[in-house]
């Protein structure tokens, strides 16, 4: 399915917030169509902030592992909305699934499923939200993250 922006694809200044509304098949060519409009999405001309090149490449990882949960385990189609709200991008997914994803403890042997755990780690959390037909699943990713912090003192800078 195409996407389809909603308000008109509404990126001018007014009382509603920029945003992109794409609904999709589930299948797991959505996954790369979802980081393709997120790029497209906040590479437009907004409201200040602009995100940097770094929170575009991190907000695609976020909605890639969203997405790909919600193919893997969620029936039929499912819908994407980005929405920059202030110094933040929301990035919601709703599917079919009733099931409340989970992280898991940390396990650097575990070969996958360390989706949810990347996201929570990026956005600082998940929010999910219970729906009569499936669920709502919705990180926050902030525009201006903090800065790396310094190096300690006698480390070389990276290269």
């Amino acid at each position: 399915m195409a996407p389809a922006p909603s308000n008109g694809g509404n990126t001018a200044p007014g009382p509603r917030a920029p945003r992109l509304t794409a609904a999709l098949d589930g299948i797991a060519g959505d996954i790369a169509r979802a980081r393709h409009l997120t790029a497209d999405f906040l590479t437009r001309p907004h409201p200040d902030p602009a995100p940097s090149p770094r929170v575009v490449e991190i907000a695609r990882l976020v909605v890639s592992e969203l997405v790909t949960n919600a193919c893997k385990y969620a029936p039929g189609p499912l819908v994407m909305e980005l929405r920059l709200t202030g110094a933040a991008l929301r990035i919601e997914v709703r599917d079919s699934a009733p099931m409340t994803p989970a992280a898991r403890t940390a396990d650097p042997t575990r070969v996958g499923r360390h989706g949810l755990e990347i996201v929570t780690a990026l956005t600082g959390g998940v929010e999910v939200r219970p729906e009569s037909n499936g669920k709502r699943v919705i990180a926050h990713l902030p525009l201006r993250p903090d800065p790396p912090p310094d190096p300690a003192p006698g480390t070389p800078p990276p290269r």
